[in-house]
């Protein structure tokens, strides 16, 4: 199986730590999160890992994996960048992922394993890190539901309230040709400012609106998605936890 991690964009809320790089070089206990994606993935079976580039596109040189290129990272969203990569998608079994995130080799083969078409992983607990990550925990969440099969039947909604969400969506995901194909039916009835300006969570919607089967697959371990100098500092104590317990393993 391949990987795919989108980092075109360059994350202005963080502000001055994106000023001269990608957002997914920012540091997290000493190690980029970019470099922690290389290595989760890999270490959860997927020996060749491509990165859709925009921002700053020359400072992943350095690593000398395959690249995908969005020269429109500035106005459009990230399925764009998505579909930077739709020659490996289409040829077979992809997991993709944000750049923004960090997650363990454990989530990634759960969904490595996962017998789907389409598949995403979620958080069936993610309440408690967005307490800790805001003061407010409905202003950045979403609707997400899924039916007692596992496939998601709603997602991206926004809520005034938590009681339509049973779970968060992390940024990870994986497809199938076929799955893949589904979305690209899905992009050609669209007009091009509406591709430019679709969200991710937005397509899944559309996919499920569709009858597509979008398997949730649980993360292992702690996860986290980076959006502020908060959560980094947040992150290095979730992690620096989780690396203290494995080393005394």
């Amino acid at each position: 199986m391949k990987g795919v991690i989108l980092a075109a964009g360059r994350g202005s809320r963080m502000s001055d730590l994106t000023a001269d790089r990608p957002k997914c070089f920012v540091s997290l206990l000493g190690t980029t999160l970019f470099e922690r994606q290389l290595a989760a993935l890999r270490a959860g079976g997927i020996a060749e890992i491509a990165v859709v580039t925009g921002y700053r596109a020359e400072a992943f040189a350095a690593f000398g994996v395959p690249t995908f290129h969005n020269p429109r990272w500035a106005e459009t969203n990230m399925v764009v960048s998505l579909q930077a990569a739709a020659a490996w998608l289409r040829g077979g079994e992809t997991l993709v992922s944000y750049s923004d995130i960090v997650y363990t080799p454990e989530t990634v083969r759960r969904l490595v394993d996962a017998d789907e078409e389409l598949a995403i992983a979620y958080d069936p607990n993610f309440l408690e890190l967005w307490r800790r990550r805001f003061a407010d925990p409905a202003a950045d969440a979403e609707s997400f539901r899924i039916d007692e099969s596992g496939a998601v039947v709603e997602i991206g909604r926004k809520l005034p309230r938590l009681d339509d969400v049973e779970g968060q969506y992390m940024g990870l995901l994986k497809f199938r040709p076929a799955a893949w194909e589904r979305v690209e039916g899905v992009l050609a009835a669209m007009n091009a400012r509406e591709r430019d300006r679709l969200e991710m969570t937005a397509l899944l919607a559309r996919l499920v609106a569709q009858g597509v089967r979008v398997a949730g697959v649980p993360v292992a371990g702690p996860w986290g998605e980076v959006d502020s100098a908060g959560d980094l500092a947040l992150y290095e104590e979730i992690f620096a936890e989780r690396e203290t317990m494995l080393g005394h393993g």
